[in-house]
């Protein structure tokens, strides 16, 4: 390296964002994952002991995937080289190929090659590096925001452990906050800024697991914001607010206001509101409500409220339910409006609560007789009991219906379903009137 090379070098350390300064160069102060960089976990004791194959790195921004790439940079022996495959084409990939070629032939030294955004690569671009992923010219660390199963060959994927990267805690991003703030070093403790408690707690929470994001918004506020007569440039809520272009929106996940929210929501959906619910679910969406627990209470409220008035709607729901862990935000609004459009429009019903009325009558009456002509015939010595005998098979009568006892003989008569007439409800409630009807005229 050239004079000039190190002025380039120290001059770009120093004039990096906060997030790639405050970037951990050992295991020990990286924050979050401990499910995979835990000490007893299988990729801390690789990194350790210097003996790391090839690897795909996969979650959302800001998870620490490039971190634990540059971890793994800092305690190799191993030549390591970065390449990001927006922007890297098949030469660069020759040139790193080529370098690894010599390194392992003249020095017997491995080459780690990490690629980030490793799914931008088209198939050529990865069928190009298996073969030398394969022989161990390269060992292979991709990074990635999309599921690698559908977006990294599986030869490649074959020949790598995947380890998924999961959104940070709002702890582990108030400790990188707190790191930002105060250490004089490496973050912006020399410009002497505190952040109050509320601000603290709203960047971590409204970050949603993206360290990048909340760091990028503490770099903001401490650079714009005048100092206060003590001397020292406060990080407000209101500043933090404007850095990180949110509102605070009152969304406590675990109080009073987080419960009142989804209950408004469901009620709104209940009620046949769809401009309501949508606006309940926008607010859940801004606090940065989990996707998967929204898609939850929709599937709830399709089968409680909706029922068999329309039975698409909890199809709709559960389909929704399993777009969005796929497809994830931003684009999971879209997938949870129309599911929550559709329950709020559906023809309602509450019918399938009839469940709780048979809980408690079974509560109530115990273990009530099952009438023999219902019970198994088919297990050794059944017939003798009489089990089974009478019994009359529905599909041998006119509507495939005939009347017979199917509650215990304590409860005949007695009704748990009772559509009220609403959407679909209304044709069931019509059938099966009109087959109990035509079964008793047969019966004359």
């Amino acid at each position: 390296m050239d004079l000039f090379e190190y002025m380039r070098q120290n001059n770009k350390e120093k004039e990096s964002p906060l997030a790639a300064r405050l970037r951990p160069t050992t295991l020990e102060e990286v924050v979050g994952q401990q499910h995979i960089i835990g000490k007893d976990k299988l990729l801390y004791r690789a990194i350790k002991a210097d003996k790391i194959s090839s690897l795909i790195f996969y979650g959302p921004p800001g998870t620490g995937k490039t971190t634990l790439a540059k971890v793994i940079a800092g305690t190799t022996s191993s030549e390591f080289v970065q390449i990001n495959a927006t922007v890297a084409g098949k030469k660069d990939m020759e040139e790193v190929i080529s370098k690894a070629k010599d390194n392992l032939g003249m020095y017997g030294k491995k080459t780690i090659l990490f690629i980030d955004e490793i799914h931008r690569f088209n198939k050529g671009q990865q069928d190009y590096l298996l073969p030398f992923v394969e022989d161990g010219t390269i060992v292979l660390i991709g990074a990635t925001t999309e599921n690698p199963y559908f977006e990294v060959n599986s030869a490649l994927l074959s020949r790598s452990i995947i380890f998924e990267l999961k959104p940070l805690e709002m702890e582990d991003i108030k400790e990188l906050i707190k790191r930002a703030v105060y250490d004089k070093e490496r973050g912006m403790g020399s410009y002497d800024a505190v952040i109050d408690e509320d601000a603290l707690e709203f960047l971590a929470d409204i970050a949603g697991g993206d360290a990048r994001h909340a760091l990028n918004a503490v770099e903001l506020g401490i650079m714009t914001t005048e100092r206060s007569a003590d001397g020292k440039i406060h990080l407000t809520l209101e500043v933090a607010a404007e850095c990180i272009q949110k509102k605070k929106v009152k969304y406590d996940k675990s109080g009073d206001n987080h419960y009142d929210t989804i209950s408004a929501f469901i009620k709104s959906m209940r009620g046949s509101d769809p401009d309501a619910a949508l606006y309940y679910l926008a607010k859940m969406l801004y606090a940065g409500e989990s996707v998967t627990f929204i898609a939850r209470r929709i599937m709830i409220c399709a089968s409680e409220d909706v029922g068999n008035a329309d039975p698409q709607a909890l199809q709709v729901a559960v389909a929704a339910s399993l777009a969005v862990e796929r497809v994830g935000m931003p684009e999971a609004q879209i997938i949870l409006s129309q599911a929550v459009t559709y329950v709020a429009t559906a023809p309602k019903s509450n019918a399938s609560l009839g469940i709780f009325d048979a809980m408690e009558e079974v509560r109530k009456s115990g273990d009530l007789k099952i009438p023999t002509h219902l019970q198994d015939a088919h297990y050794k010595g059944a017939s003798k009991l009489g089990h089974g005998i009478g019994y009359k098979y529905a599909h041998d009568y006119k509507n495939h219906y005939v009347k017979q006892q199917y509650l215990p003989y304590e409860l005949n008569g007695k009704e748990f379903y009772k559509p009220d007439g609403n959407g679909y409800e209304a044709k069931i409630k019509e059938h099966m009137k009109r087959i109990k009807k035509e079964a008793q005229e047969e019966e004359k």
